[in-house]
Formats: C-alpha cells, structure tokens, sequence
C-alpha cells in the first residue's frame, strides 16, 4: 500500500560537486545524456548499464546548477512566467535518471546500485537545501507569490506559486543564517540514516529462512504452497528440502495453513523481529534517532512537533484531527477484535487445546473459524484468480468506466524479465500512456506493493508529456506445476495499486511541482477495492485457470457475507502502527527515546491486545522511517478510507458502472486533483463533504 513514488523536486545544485567521472560511462554511449531515442521516450532497459547512473546524476546536477542560477540571477522583475513556471522546468536530466535509478533501488536493486545510493543521496539532500536556502531565488519567488492575487493567476497556477512558496519556506527560507547550517546538517544526517534504515531492513527480510527437512512439518499446506516452498529451496541449492521467508507471498499460508504451531511461531517471530536482532542491521536506534532529528528540524521551523509540521499541509491539518478519528474508530474496531479471538480460543478449546490464542495462531484460527462460520475457504478461491486473468479483470474495468484500453507492448524493454508493459489508449485511439506490470517477488525488491513512474504527466509548450506508469506488487509467483494464483488480499492490493496506476495515467496537470495531500492520494487507489469482488466484476475475471469456467455463484455469495468477517483484526493492527506512528512524530524532545520501550508504552495505553501485533513494529516501518512521506502520515489510508467509502456511495446511487459518474470522478480527482484545493474537488465531485459513515458500515464498525 505505497503511493506514487516521486523524489521531491529536485530543482537546485550543489555548490561543490565532485569531480567528474571519466571514462566510457561518461562518453556519448551514456543513454541518459540524451532524451531516449525508444517507443515514447521509454528507458532503454537493453541499453542502461549501472555505471551510467552515477556520472549521469552528477551531470544533471551540474546541469541544473545552471539552470536554476539562471532564474535566481534573472535581473528582469520576477514574474510567474520568469521565476515560479521557470523554476519547475528545470531538471530534465536529472529529473530522467533518477527516477529510473530509485524505481530500481525499489524493485530491482543490488549492492551495486545500494553502494550508489549512499553515495548520492547525501548529495540529492544538498541539492534540496540549496535551492529552498538560496535567498535571491526566495525573493523572487515571494515576489510573485505576494503579487498573486492581483496577478490573473487562473487557479493551477496560483496554486503552483503557492506550493513552491510553502516548498521554500518548509525549506528553511526565512530561517536565520545560523540555524539554515544546522537545518542543512539535519537533513543530511536524516537522508544518510533513512537510507540505512531502508537497507537494513531489505537485508533482515532476505536473511531469514525457514527450512523444513521432515514432510509432516507441511501439515495442512496446500499442494501449491509445498510446491512452491520446494522450488524455492531448489532454486537455494536445497534440493529436497522446502524454503520459507518472511516475505508475505510465501509466509501468510504458512501462517494461515499449516498445522505445525512452533514452526508458525518461529516464522512470525522473525517477521517481527526484522531490525531487532541486536545486530549490525538492527534499526532500533536509527528510528530513535530519526526522530529526534526530526524533531529538531520542526523546532527550527517553528513547529511544536513533527506531525505538527507534517500535517499542516494536510486535510488533516493537526495531530489533534488524526487522534480524533483514529480514536473514534479504535473502540468499536477494538470490540471487534476481542470477539474474533474470543471465537478462535473456543474453536481451540473445542479441539482439546489449552494454550491461549497468540499472533502466530491468528491466521489458522481466523481461517478455520471463516470455513466453519461462512464455509469459506480461500483455497477454493485461489484457482479463480489467475493473476493474468485479474489484471485483465481490472483493466475491463477501467474500459468500462472510462472507456480506455489496454494493449501489451512486447517491443519496450525493460528491467526484468517477468515485466509486462502495456499502452493505454482512449476510446477514440489516443495515446494515454504507459504502465509497466512487476507482481512477483525477487531478492532485489523490497517488500510491499507501490505504484511508481518512470516519467510523470506534465505539458510543455502546448505539448502533453505522457506518463511512463509503474504497478510494483509481490504476489505469488507461478510454480513449474502451477501459475500463478493470488490470494483475495492479493487481489485487492492490485485493484489498489492499478486505481494509483489510473490517477498517474489520468493525470492533467500543466507542471510537475503541484502537490497532492497526502491525506487524500490513497482516495484514488482504495475507491478501486470496492469493485475487486464484486459480482459484475468477478465474471469478467474470476474463471478457473484449468476450465475456464466463471467462479460459482455460491462462492461469490460466500465471500459476500464474509466481508467483514476479521475486519477488527485487520483495523485494530492497522490503526496500532497508525497511533505507533503518531506517537513518534509527536514527540517534543530531541533526546532520543529507547525505542522498545517506547513501542511497548504506545501499544499498552491503546489497550492492544497480545494476539494482535500492530502491522508495523517500529525496526521495519518502512513507510515513516526509510523516507519523510508517511512520517506522521500512516493514518493517511483511513483518511482516504473515509473519502473511498463516500465516494463510492455516488457510484452505487447512480450506477456501479455509471459512465457520467466515472467521468466526474476522473476530471475532478483523477486528473484534477492537484490543481486546486482537495476538499474544493472533493465537493466538485460529491457534491458535499464527505460523510464518515459509509465506512463505518462496511468495517462492521456501526
């Protein structure tokens, strides 16, 4: 569940840069020192070497410098067309390399290209403070953004100016000179240790496996999941044996199917215990460190806390807000959960057990009371969902909302051999874009599923530049007996990430620097879940992959009346790591906490309970500790959740597959959504604010 993937703008340079490279990654045969010369400006996969990345950044660094000093250093008066629209037109080069670069560090990395990441984030982090603490850049920018209102702006582009001015003054602007040296030394400490704490945990998940030597210990486990494990253990040089890894793929039915309950508690112990080890990867003090750093740099820019300062530029706007709703939801999601464990330890009992209900044991026990209470078992499922056949479900889906369309393009090259691309057109044949597909997992790729862009939508001199779009998952892979069958979370998580994929492909915005709330960027991806299961939907991809025959009414029935069947485990351990998070960022001391400790106090005065662990412990929460953009921000999908579950309410007054109400979805928040105000285009939508109660009902949380 990541959004789009972007750098922050990286519009300015560095003063003192290394000296350059020589050598035949810095000649002509460099692909990136050139627009790429391939089907609409894709990345030459066949062509891109790891050494082209590093002179490549440096010369888009150098490459800005002079472009950016050229805006600073215009003496004409500043203007919006001179300064804030110039400003954003900087960067091509760089803005080209790096985002190929860190969509690999993401999906397909290597120490190779980890060794270049410590070596040029710290640089990025320079470039950063550089352009927001140069003081004659600021002075224009505040020159037009003072004159704005009597300017003619239309309303893209006075929000443009006011971005980049909260940008500059986020950035340390208007600090005074000593304190814009200690703000620079923060961040750049900061970006060294979220690299780190990213790689450590990339490291902590690859370095774990279980290995089962005796057959009886897969009791229970599905043929697929034996088969699989075995084939992984093969391709581990343990031929014969059969492998587990904490990467959810290969541990969630493990945990959900086999009998064995110590080899359950050793597989989930060490999902947990990622960065926790007390050993040279152990994140601990990282993340205590991380946070008071950032408490430091939100005093320096006048805020109490951190999440004070995060969440100014919400729809949120303060820690109080987010408290506020995630505490509305904890009691009844609490209740819940109590009730779903309560169920479990009788099904226990009732099988002669006396041990009480743990977290490894949560997993079995929910689906053997699922199949008791609803007759429900996922294995029936799985062979319906033929990954091909869902993403084929999910693009008629966008065919039959939007009218577009999707064809694979086998000439495009790209970076592993398991990616698909695709050319997403308009009804009428106009070229939309372009979304590349990578659903299994590899050791490269770090754990998760994000949506991410080798280019981002924007327009030039009347031209519109399309989106080059990324859909990243780890899903289950296909076996040689089998291909590859998704779990309904899986099933979800791609809905989800394709209605990411649909809000980059819709995008139309005129510059690359508008900004969306995080708060309401999960709206577009959540809002797609909803039509994931249903019946309409599942006929156009639910068939079994040996007969190709449509999933049985009496099983779409089934997953009907089971669909808030363990919504209080799935909310409670959602919101603990989304309270974990809050109780971070609003901390006020730049002394760093001991942070286990810290966790343990969090969870217990929310009340958690020990069955539920929270869905990210703090060692490997990645999504507040490797980067800023969810720091403070986890409760980011219960927000949208609230907008998703309104929002959806218009569809299913007007019509589930209603074309006009499509329509206004996709002008006013799909391709719309950073141009103005984000409730303004909410409202534009709906019709009205959003109402939370929709979204207590589909919870079960009424």
């Amino acid at each position: 569940m990541r959004p789009i993937r972007s750098l922050l703008c990286l519009l300015t340079l560095v003063s003192l840069l290394p000296a350059q490279p020589t050598g035949a990654a810095m000649t002509d045969d460099n692909p990136f020192f050139s627009p790429f010369a391939t089907p609409f400006g894709t990345p030459p996969f066949d062509r891109i070497r790891t050494e082209h990345f590093l002179p490549a950044m440096m010369k888009g660094m150098e490459e800005q410098r002079r472009e950016v000093n050229a805006v600073a250093n215009d003496t004409l008066p500043a203007t919006f067309a001179n300064t804030v629209e110039a400003l954003d037109r900087t960067g091509d080069l760089l803005g080209r390399v790096t985002a190929v670069f860190f969509a690999l560090q993401g999906a397909n990395t290597n120490d190779s290209i980890q060794a270049i990441a410590a070596e040029v984030t710290p640089l990025l982090t320079q470039l950063q403070d550089d352009i927001y603490l140069n003081e004659r850049l600021f002075r224009r920018v505040k020159t037009v953004y003072d004159a704005r209102s009597a300017s003619g702006l239309d309303a893209e582009r006075m929000k443009l100016v006011e971005d980049y001015y909260a940008s500059f003054v986020r950035g340390g602007a208007t600090l005074a000179p000593e304190a814009k040296e200690r703000f620079r030394a923060v961040n750049e400490e900061l970006a060294r240790l979220q690299l780190k704490f990213d790689e450590n945990v990339l490291k902590e998940t690859n370095a774990f496996r279980l290995v089962i030597e005796r057959r009886k210990d897969l009791d229970g486990l599905p043929k697929s999941v034996v088969d699989a494990s075995a084939e992984a253990a093969t391709a581990a040089g343990l031929k014969g044996k059969w492998l587990f890894t904490v990467k959810k793929p290969s541990m969630l039915p493990f945990l959900t199917y086999a009998k064995n309950r110590d080899l359950r508690r050793q597989l989930l112990t060490a999902y947990l215990k990622r960065g926790d080890n007390g050993n040279e990867h152990d994140n601990n003090a990282l993340a205590a460190r991380i946070a008071a750093l950032r408490v430091e740099r939100s005093a320096l820019l006048g805020f109490p806390t951190y999440a004070a300062f995060s969440l100014d530029r919400t729809m949120a706007k303060t820690p109080k807000n987010v408290y506020d709703l995630l505490d509305r939801l904890w009691e009844p999601a609490l209740r819940n959960a109590k009730r779903e464990r309560d169920a479990m330890q009788a099904m226990v009992k009732k099988e002669g057990g006396s041990f009480t209900i743990e977290p490894w044991d949560w997993w079995y026990y929910a689906e053997r009371v699922r199949k008791e209470r609803y007759d429900l078992d996922e294995n029936e499922l799985r062979p319906y969902f033929l990954m091909e056949n869902v993403r084929k479900g999910v693009f008629d889906l966008a065919t039959r909302l939007y009218g577009v369309r999707f064809e694979e393009r086998k000439d495009i090259t790209t970076y592993a051999e398991d990616v698909t691309v695709f050319e997403v057109k308009e009804e009428d044949g106009t070229h939309v874009g372009l979304l590349y597909t990578d659903y299994y997992p590899r050791a490269g790729k770090q754990a998760g599923a994000w949506c991410g862009a080798f280019r981002s939508q924007e327009k030039r001199d009347g031209r519109n530049i399309a989106p080059l779009v990324t859909n990243v998952g780890n899903f289950s892979k296909p076996t040689a007996g089998q291909p590859s069958l998704l779990s309904m979370d899986e099933v979800e998580t791609l809905f989800h990430e394709f209605g990411h994929a649909l809000n980059a492909l819709f995008s139309d915005a005129t510059y690359k620097g508008l900004s969306v709330p995080g708060d309401i960027i999960e709206l577009p991806s959540q809002i797609m879940e909803n039509w994931a299961f249903h019946p309409e939907v599942m006929k156009t991809y639910a068939l079994h992959y040996k007969t190709g025959k449509p999933i049985p009414a009496a099983l779409v029935g089934k997953i009907a009346k089971s669909a808030t069947f363990n919504q209080g485990f799935a909310t409670t351990e959602y919101l603990a790591a989304c309270y974990l998070d809050m109780d971070w960022h609003t901390l006020k001391s730049t002394v760093p906490v001991e942070s286990a400790s810290f966790e343990r106090a969090a969870l217990e005065r929310i009340g958690l309970i020990p069955a539920v662990p929270p869905r990210y412990r703090s060692p490997f929460f990645l999504h507040i500790f490797s980067s800023p953009y969810y720091a403070a921000g986890y409760y980011y999908y219960i927000w949208a959740e609230v907008l998703d579950a309104d929002a959806f309410e218009a569809f299913k007054e007007n019509g589930l597959f209603d074309r006009a109400t499509a329509a206004k979805f996709r002008r006013h928040i799909l391709a719309r959504l950073q141009a103005d105000d984000a409730m303004t285009q909410y409202e534009r939508f709906r019709g009205r604010k959003p109402d939370i109660a929709p979204l207590l009902k589909r919870r079960g949380l009424e």
